[in-house]
């Protein structure tokens, strides 16, 4: 299992209400990193904390650390606050595009392995606000033509149900899907956010089985909520069955890429609160790996429904 970190939530944070922790650079970002026990990489923002590629490059090699992904920040900027990819203006979509193709550029640069990007501001909040079909088609055709570009760097696309929006466009899984294969390029996949699968009501464990049985690749994020809110909590702080069950299908099929905190520490102990999250994480794979997943799917497949709540309780629960 690989742990990283997204390094925004390492520095200040704020809400409507109040701000948290203290200003940090890059270099004590990745200082924080390393204190961090079973964390090895970094989801870095771009462009707006990763700094010169040649700089950062040698900065990780020197802090002994790897890219999990680079994140193209297309929500941040004035312009793009009531939505970027699916704007009517052409030229919103376009500059949105070429970020995402900077992007592609800096993680060739610096050696990442992915893009990934969560078009949060494209939305609606108001009941006739937005002319469906066309940013729909706005969407697809900006995406295609990011995922064309480089497509050795592979794109991957969060969803999330609202926030800034009340409602996203991608705002679950299956959508997210369909939108993908009207991209039609395979150097895409989804980042699925564990929290933001709970936001919109599905099954984490269930969307891991979309996305394998559709052919579409993922990245994932971990963290935790109320099913409310996307309170980013340290991981199965909240939903440890449904956390089990996540990593068990992510066991089972075979996935090799980071485990990314997209976890935010708030009012808590930074160095504390990651390594909690991180060490339940482990402990949770630990956990998967000593249980005969052949044996639960068999008994899936056998509709032995209170043989495997049997197991559930002892193997997992230990009562």
């Amino acid at each position: 299992m690989k742990q990283s970190i997204i390094t925004a939530f390492l520095g200040r944070t704020q809400d409507r209400f109040s701000e948290y922790q203290k200003p940090t650079e890059l270099r004590e970002r990745l200082s924080i990193v390393k204190q961090i026990k079973g964390v090895t990489g970094i989801e870095i923002v771009y462009p707006y904390e990763t700094g010169e590629a040649v700089e950062t490059k040698e900065l990780m090699k020197e802090m002994g650390l790897e890219f999990a992904a680079v994140n193209a920040n297309i929500k941040k900027e004035a312009k793009w606050v009531p939505g970027a990819l699916s704007r009517p203006d052409p030229t919103l979509r376009a500059d949105a595009v070429t970020m995402i193709k900077k992007a592609k550029d800096y993680a060739k640069a610096v050696g990442a392995p992915l893009v990934t990007c969560c078009p949060l501001s494209d939305g609606f909040d108001n009941l006739f606000q937005v002319d469906y079909p066309k940013a729909w088609k706005y969407m697809i055709d900006a995406v295609a033509e990011a995922a064309d570009y480089m497509p050795e760097m592979p794109l991957f696309i969060e969803y999330k149900i609202n926030e800034t929006r009340v409602n996203c466009h991608l705002d679950t899984c299956a959508k997210t899907i369909v939108f993908l294969k009207e991209v039609q390029n395979s150097a895409t996949g989804i980042t699925i956010d564990f929290g933001h699968s709970l936001l919109a009501k599905e099954n984490p464990a269930q969307v891991l089985a979309l996305c394998e049985q559709s052919g579409i690749d993922y990245y994932l994020h971990t963290n935790d909520n109320d099913w409310q809110f996307d309170w980013d909590l340290i991981g199965a702080s909240r939903n440890f069955l449904h956390t089990v069950e996540f990593f068990f299908y992510a066991k089972e099929f075979g996935y090799d890429k980071y485990f990314t905190a997209d976890a935010s520490p708030r009012i808590f102990d930074m160095v504390g609160f990651f390594n909690e999250h991180a060490e339940m994480n482990l402990a949770i794979w630990h956990l998967v790996e000593s249980l005969d997943r052949d044996k639960y799917r068999k008994m899936m497949h056998e509709e032995k429904h209170m043989e495997l709540m049997k197991l559930v309780r002892k193997e997992i629960y230990r009562l």
